[in-house]
């Protein structure tokens, strides 16, 4: 099914700055729960993400990601998901997250 482009640009996705990184003990699948700066007009989001294969804790901490900020709230267990970081699958189910090339201001429009 094709998108057209009125629907794709309803999907708003911003670069941020993971400020924090915590195991998420209670996923099925290992994970992370991730704390990550947008700036100021959208503010402070977390989520969770499947990226344990590719990244440690101390590596993701005030590194820029891309992701997507205007999905609803999503309830994991008893944590509240509030974007989508996004990311390549690999082959074997790793993800490789999707970030700037350059440090860029936290809020900034995927466009």
């Amino acid at each position: 099914m094709d998108l057209t482009w009125p629907e794709f640009e309803k999907v708003e996705m911003s670069v941020g700055t993971i400020l924090e990184v915590n195991d998420f003990q209670e996923a099925r699948k290992p994970a992370y729960q991730l704390t990550i700066d947008f700036g100021p007009v959208i503010g402070i989001r977390k989520t969770s993400a499947q990226i344990t294969k590719r990244y440690q804790k101390e590596d993701l901490l005030n590194r820029q990601i891309i992701a997507v900020v205007n999905f609803p709230k999503k309830q994991i267990g008893k944590f509240m998901s509030e974007c989508l970081v996004l990311g390549a699958v690999g082959e074997e189910g790793d993800v490789i997250l999707l970030a700037p090339d350059f440090k860029i201001e936290n809020g900034l429009r995927i466009g």
